[in-house]
């Protein structure tokens, strides 16, 4: 809608070019001018409104108005069947599914989803929630609801962020997409470098782009077995198997599902072969309102009885906990792995602190550093010599990998997710290899990095092309995703610097303890330089330490994990059953899914375990709220 002018004529060139967009354009006289009192001028006005309101081009416009409101109401109203019936959906189980299972999200902004249909009202409408959200209406067919998957771990930023919408389109304005392979554009370069000084990793050299977690999990697996084949002498028909945690998952494609132990996830993709060993180990639970480290059911002989610790801090000090249990079971089970079966290993594979698709599993960090530690002493073991083992590890001084290359995939944990930029620093140890994605981009569009060290990219070098890393994609390092990535970096870089989480930490400060090292970490022998101060600094989350407390001391709560942006509750259940296939959790996420004070809570479970997660950008009020819905749901 716009007013005729027969001098400056606007509405013949907006005319043509909304006609383009397909957006239809009507015109009306302008109003009078002011008269020269208040009563001429609402007399002439009302006859403005009269003469305007008659025209048929406006009753027109209200007409289609009222028919695009109709149409987006039945349109909304039919995508959960259209979607039942065209549209295959990842992890379910369509057989007997219900239709109206199916969530319609009409749009989504800061932490919020708008959505229709599924999300059912209970409870009154007095309250309202932050800025990120739509002040509650009854008389509204949409409903709010907390994005607490973070989109699949994907959102650290909001939806709708502006920063992140407008760099997008710069890109896309001035490159589109630009083929990568010999070439090179200032955004792919700039997020390299940028990424390279963030990650505070010295054996960090170079950069390669692929488009999610598991296509760059499938480039790190490649660059580990070439560098341990090229150094231990093997051939491509030697079997090459990988060395993990149980419960890890590292992507959906082939090559990555092999490198996670038999699971619902992969046991029956028929080219599934599962090649590798996997180490369980020793899990961190707050346990009525005890943080404790406790060994596999069964395997106490080899770790040891549960250890509990005042504060979480403490089981992140790892100089000053005893790690010998560790080193011998590690130690006994390399040593029969490599000498007695004879296995050949070719990369140590780990998702750092807490396993997200095998159930948000958080991992004891001294076991993570120790089984670091052991493999890259233990040369002589992956090489299959009769030499006497190295009495240390290899020095923190150089850079080059030692008995297998470490590889960390923080796609899930890495970038703030946990409360530092990455997850490697919680176990003091700098990995040979490391991938990261979803927060990468502030979760707007798909992008994934595979960061090497220079002795892993060496390991390519030769004078036949068929030596060389040959991987790639058609959208590799699109200009528009490292754009977007370089402007989500900088906002979390920025939002730590100027101290945006520390009304979050201040709930956790009473569970502080003076973390300093008394002694120099083992990750890498003794460090040439002093522990950076992000691998001492305080462990916190967004989720408060009373809301914590109280869910682990529910009857219906077996353990709870907080750290960072992340909150997952394990529940006991009934039956008995435990992990993926439990259905434990299905009823507290659908409590929570009924929406109470005008606004839902959209969660995802992992069999007993429910898990939620805040961006980076939620506000302490939201995130309370969920708390208190969380808490009712139960």
């Amino acid at each position: 809608m716009m007013f005729e002018s027969s001098l400056y004529d606007n509405a013949t060139y907006l005319r043509e070019y909304f006609s383009d967009r397909g957006i239809s354009t009507y015109t009306v006289p302008p109003p009078p001018r002011p008269a020269t009192s208040i009563a001429r001028d609402q007399e002439a006005m009302a006859g403005y409104y009269e003469r305007t309101s008659r025209m048929a081009h406006v009753a027109e416009l209200i007409e289609r108005l009222s028919a695009k409101h109709d149409a987006r109401i039945k349109n909304l109203e039919s995508m959960a069947d259209r979607a039942d019936q065209s549209i295959w959906h990842p992890f379910t189980q369509h057989q007997d599914r219900p239709k109206d299972s199916i969530i319609t999200i009409d749009s989504a902004y800061g932490d919020f989803f708008q959505t229709y249909g599924a999300v059912e009202s209970v409870g009154s409408t007095s309250s309202s929630t932050n800025e990120s959200s739509i002040s509650p209406d009854t008389t509204s067919l949409l409903k709010p609801a907390f994005d607490g998957s973070a989109s699949w771990w994907t959102q650290g930023l909001g939806h709708g962020n502006p920063q992140l919408a407008l760099a997008a389109a710069h890109a896309s304005g001035r490159y589109g997409h630009v083929m990568f392979a010999g070439a090179v554009h200032e955004p792919a370069l700039n997020l390299a470098e940028t990424l390279l000084q963030h990650l505070d990793n010295p054996r960090l050299k170079k950069v390669f782009y692929t488009d999610n977690g598991s296509t760059g999990m499938e480039v790190a697996i490649k660059m580990a077995l070439r560098a341990a084949c090229v150094r231990y002498g093997w051939s491509p028909e030697d079997e090459v198997q990988i060395l993990g945690l149980k419960g890890s998952y590292h992507g959906d494609t082939i090559g990555t599902m092999d490198c996670s132990e038999p699971s619902t996830y992969n046991k029956k993709v028929e080219w599934y072969r599962g090649r590798g060993h996997w180490f369980d180990f020793p899990q961190v639970k707050m346990r009525k309102g005890v943080w404790v480290v406790e060994p596999p059911e069964g395997m106490e002989a080899e770790f040891g009885p549960a250890i509990t610790f005042e504060s979480l801090d403490e089981v992140f000090q790892l100089e000053q906990r005893d790690s010998a249990t560790y080193e011998a079971y590690i130690t006994r089970e390399l040593e029969r792995l490599t000498q007695e079966e004879g296995e050949k290993f070719g990369a140590l594979v780990m998702e750092p602190v807490i396993l997200g698709a095998g159930g948000m599993l958080f991992a004891d960090p001294l076991f993570q550093h120790t089984l670091a530690r052991i493999v890259r002493s233990s040369s002589h073991l992956f090489s299959h010599s009769t030499s006497t083992p190295p009495s240390s590890s290899p020095s923190s001084a150089t850079t080059d990998w030692a008995g297998l290359p470490l590889i960390h995939d923080e796609v899930f944990t890495g970038l703030y997710r946990l409360g530092r930029v990455t997850s490697s620093s919680f176990l003091r140890t700098h990995p040979d290899v490391s991938v990261h994605a979803k927060l990468l981009t502030g979760g707007l569009v798909p992008l994934c990095v595979t960061l090497a060290s220079q002795s892993i990219f060496d390991a390519f070098l030769s004078g036949a092309k068929s030596d060389a890393l040959l991987h790639g994609h058609s959208y590799t390092a699109h200009a528009v995703g490292c754009t977007v990535a370089e402007t989500s970096l900088h906002q979390m870089s920025s939002m730590e610097a100027r101290g945006a989480w520390d009304a979050f930490k201040a709930s956790w400060r009473s569970d502080h303890h003076d973390s300093s090292p008394s002694t120099p970490s083992r990750a890498d022998a003794a460090p040439a330089q002093p522990t950076p101060r992000s691998e001492t600094a305080p462990t916190w989350s967004m989720w408060s330490r009373p809301f914590a407390t109280a869910l682990s001391h529910h009857p219906r709560v077996d353990s709870v994990t907080a750290l960072g942006s992340v909150l997952a509750i394990s529940l006991r259940d009934p039956a008995g059953a435990a992990g993926y296939s439990s259905t434990a959790a299905n009823a507290l996420r659908d409590a929570l899914l009924a929406a109470r004070d005008g606004w839902a809570t959209h969660s995802r479970v992992l069999g007993n375990v429910l898990y939620l997660m805040a961006s980076q950008t939620s506000s302490v009020e939201t995130v309370r709220a969920v708390e208190a819905r969380v808490l009712a749901a139960l």
